[in-house]
């Protein structure tokens, strides 16, 4: 499938758009990527439902469909900083950190007291959330200064 052109104008840092010509697969993504924006803009009413991972996803589906959308999404006023300070810095907010860290944690307390029966289903959860909370706590909190 070759890429095809769109005609938006593209912000010089944007990740570069590379648009599948497949008219099924196009639709088929922008639908996605709306999709991904509605369930983060939930996660903003939502303390448990994150946000920002939906619209990271949201700008992948758009980055393969159309660029008008990912231009407008990474240009957003509200939902563009955080997609391009993860893009650009791999930063995550203080206050994702901790829901994250907190929402994992008593999740894998949840599951550990009252759904396990023996100690492999909290191993294997361990196994899988500690990783993952780790790499989140470990990535930058701010931007660096330019």
């Amino acid at each position: 499938m070759e890429p095809i052109k769109d005609q938006a104008p593209e912000p010089p840092d944007m990740p570069t758009t590379a648009v599948m010509s497949a008219a099924w697969m196009r639709w088929a993504l922008i639908g996605l990527g709306w999709l991904l924006i509605g369930i983060g803009i939930v996660g903003i009413f939502v303390p448990v439902l994150p946000t920002t991972v939906f619209l990271i996803a949201a700008l992948w589906a758009f980055s393969r469909s159309s660029k008008k959308f990912q231009v407008w999404l990474w240009t957003h006023p509200t939902f563009g900083p955080p997609v391009r300070n993860w893009h650009l810095h791999q930063v995550i907010p203080i206050r994702g950190k901790v829901l994250a860290v907190i929402i994992m944690t008593l999740s894998f307390v949840y599951v550990a007291i009252w759904i396990a029966e023996d100690w492999r289903l909290p191993t294997a959860i361990g196994a899988v959330m500690l990783p993952a909370a780790l790499y989140i706590v470990t990535r930058r909190s701010t931007p660096p200064d330019t």
